[in-house]
């Protein structure tokens, strides 16, 4: 579903809180995810001290006020989308989600079917292996040009960034789970997705904390909020988001290449020193492959997102 940059200020508050919501009602996720959720909810502020973010994160919000604002047949959907998005990134939903998921769904006044089906969409792209089959062309690839891959996995997250598909926000971290999957394999280790949490995890990298910041950007810029300290237009607001996926992505595939070239030995300090180094690095190559991230996005659909997930 699109995510629409018309959005009256009260409907995407509210569909933000609704992400933030779904980010804090797991209390399984660690002090880093943790860390990230209220670093990204500080930032949503608009500096009145009675913020939308504040609120959460205080507890003086509550689902069913949230919900309200949410009149939309289509923004309802989206909501649940969304929350559901962010839910399912680190894998399987909880319990303690799965209740967040009813109450929402009951409130938002969806039909059980309505929710199947946008889960149906959500779970091929999120719950998709992170392996690519063996005699696929973006598995032999990987055989011959490690840093070759690298860099069209971060132009395609780059592109996906620049589109307005909340499935296209989703794709970014199944995508990059499938690159790191990639450089194990082509180093001789099978990584599955727990593995791959643990790597992502030890290079700071929350897993759902990046879902929710991707969802956010969508929203920032269209609306005129913050961001960096400067009011961003829309277009602004998706460069600044097709260079924040594409210097992850990045940064995320060369230190995985250092982390199996040493032996799968990278403390976090030395990790996160080095995250933060090769990310420096490949913002100065996003503005030089930018043209190529924007003729990339125009040639990508909803179904060819299912499908570069899918590893087809």
């Amino acid at each position: 579903m699109k995510i629409d940059d018309q959005l009256p200020p009260e409907t995407s508050d509210a569909l933000l809180a609704v992400c933030l919501m779904a980010a804090m009602c797991d209390g399984e996720k660690s002090e880093l995810e943790r860390s990230e959720v209220r670093r990204i909810a500080t930032e949503l502020g608009s500096g009145d001290p009675a913020a939308l973010s504040r609120k959460i994160l205080l507890g003086r919000l509550s689902l069913n006020e949230v919900a309200a604002h949410i009149v939309s047949p289509s923004h309802r959907l989206l909501a649940y989308e969304m929350a559901l998005g962010v839910c399912e990134a680190d894998g399987a939903v909880s319990e303690s989600e799965g209740r967040f998921l009813e109450e929402l769904r009951s409130l938002l006044g969806l039909h059980v079917e309505e929710t199947q089906e946008a889960a149906k969409e959500v779970d091929s792209i999120l719950l998709a292996p992170a392996s690519i089959p063996l005699d696929s062309p973006a598995a032999s690839s990987a055989a011959t040009d490690n840093s070759g891959m690298i860099l069209n996995y971060a132009i395609l997250n780059g592109a996906l960034e620049l589109l307005p598909e909340s499935l296209a926000t989703m794709a970014i971290l199944p995508l990059q789970m499938k690159m790191v999957y990639r450089i194990g394999k082509f180093h001789g280790v099978d990584m599955d997705k727990s593995r791959i949490k643990e790597f992502l995890a030890v290079a700071g990298v929350g897993i759902g904390s990046q879902m929710l910041e991707g969802f956010a950007r969508k929203f920032l810029g269209g609306l005129g909020k913050k961001l960096g300290g400067k009011l961003a237009g829309k277009a602004a607001n998706q460069i600044t988001g097709s260079a924040f996926s594409f210097c992850t992505t990045y940064a995320l595939g060369h230190l995985a290449e250092q982390y199996h070239k040493g032996g799968q030995r990278l403390d976090a300090n030395s990790a996160r020193t080095l995250f933060e180094a090769l990310k420096t690095k490949a913002s100065e190559l996003h503005s030089r492959h930018l043209p190529e991230i924007q003729s990339k996005a125009k040639s990508i659909t909803p179904s060819s997102i299912l499908q570069m997930v899918s590893g087809q």
